[in-house]
């Protein structure tokens, strides 16, 4: 189907023409199946993992983690709420509805001999106030970290909402865990810890406190679209860590500053810079290869891609379950779909002239196929006598006789 707008809307243009179960199972399925929909995301990262080149597995993989609001007129929905949004467009920055924390990989894949970084969203789990969303993010990268093993760099990329102890403490769990976050400009930052003096007393845990405005030299030309600094630190953030911080700037001597923290070094990260696709990742040069770390944080901005698409054109905010198991079975269910439609032609050689393609224009191809596929099907079942099949068989030859004399006039 090209959408779905609700289970009963599924089931009347397209589940009734295939099963002969009733609308009410589909429902029961979604609130009270046993399924462990929380396998999902594992299952969708190893088919996705398994898409990477060979040439290319040694490149690092993303992470991104964020939330987004789903706005509900009705109060019956389990676990709706009051909730802030900041970028609400309804008079007032509260709406009612749900709140999901998602996680989306970033893996490199070919595409017109460059290397290309395909998103694909994992999953989403719904804040229920239970438990915090920095938790809920971190117990979802902890179930998927047993499936990159084998990736020499799997780094989280977050905005500074989520850059707090409670999601940043998963980085020491894994060898191969790293984390590229944007961090409050007012957050306190350090100068390395200076070697000892000799003198009597506990020496000194960090060096003196550092300012974005005077302590961080920026670039001589803007890298993208920004002035970048860069400085080795510590931070109350990562404990006695050793991290970078990189600040960017629209304007060098003036303007505000932003803030990124980074766990992982240049010299760190194997990335084959002059393949990548967009620039200013494809830009090399000495200089700015110690900006490499900083340059991967825009791969964040995939994740409010797929926000955008699964809302305008997979109607994942249609939902009419009103139980919170239903919801999120039906919210992944979609998600699913969609990553089915970025991940097949990768893995498919068939769908290869797709790879360009947006889900949504590969979606229109896959439903032409399947409509076409449910009608031979529906018919041939239909047909239950010689006679029927005779009569079926004139008529299709006279249809495909008028259809060769129009294409001979043309």
């Amino acid at each position: 189907m090209e959408s779905a707008h609700s289970i009963r809307f599924l089931y009347r243009h397209f589940l009734s023409g295939i099963t002969e179960k009733s609308l009410n199972a589909f429902y029961y399925a979604c609130s009270y199946a046993k399924a462990d929909y929380s396998k999902f995301m594992n299952v969708t990262a190893s088919v996705a993992l398994k898409l990477i080149p060979d040439i290319l597995r040694s490149q690092p993989v993303f992470l991104c983690i964020d939330d987004t609001m789903v706005s509900k007129f009705g109060k019956k929905f389990e676990h709706v709420s009051k909730l802030f949004d900041h970028a609400a467009h309804n008079g007032s920055n509260y709406l009612n509805g749900h709140c999901f924390v998602s996680l989306m990989l970033c893996i490199p894949v070919w595409r017109n001999q460059q290397i290309v970084y395909l998103a694909v969203p994992l999953g989403y789990r719904m804040w229920k106030k239970e438990i915090s969303k920095l938790n809920l993010a971190a117990s979802m990268v902890r179930q998927v970290m047993p499936c990159f093993s084998f990736c020499n760099n799997v780094i989280i990329l977050c905005d500074s909402w989520y850059a707090k102890k409670d999601l940043v403490c998963v980085v020491d769990e894994y060898k191969n865990l790293d984390i590229i976050c944007n961090a409050r400009s007012d957050s306190v930052i350090y100068d390395l810890t200076p070697p000892p003096t000799g003198k009597r007393g506990r020496p000194a845990k960090h060096g003196r406190h550092l300012s974005l405005e005077e302590d961080f030299v920026l670039s001589a030309e803007k890298i993208g679209d920004y002035y970048l600094g860069v400085h080795r630190v510590l931070s109350n953030l990562f404990g006695q860590r050793e991290i970078l911080a990189y600040v960017t700037a629209t304007e060098k001597n003036q303007g505000s500053r932003r803030l990124f923290f980074s766990t992982i070094f240049p010299n760190q990260i194997e990335l084959f810079c002059a393949w990548q696709e967009k620039a200013p990742l494809n830009q090399t040069g000495s200089e700015r290869m110690q900006f490499i770390p900083m340059l991967c944080y825009y791969f964040r901005w995939n994740i409010e891609v797929s926000y955008y698409e699964q809302k305008t054109f997979w109607c994942i905010c249609s939902y009419m379950v009103r139980s919170g198991k239903g919801i999120e079975m039906m919210v992944n269910l979609i998600n699913i779909a969609y990553c089915a439609m970025k991940i097949l032609p990768y893995q498919e050689e068939s769908f290869f002239a797709y790879r360009n393609e947006s889900a949504q224009e590969f979606r229109f191809v896959i439903s032409e196929q399947i409509r076409q596929q449910i009608f031979f099907a529906s018919l041939l079942q239909n047909i239950e006598t010689n006679i029927k099949s005779s009569l079926l068989m004139k008529a299709l030859k006279r249809w495909i006789q008028q259809q060769c004399f129009h294409l001979y006039k043309l």
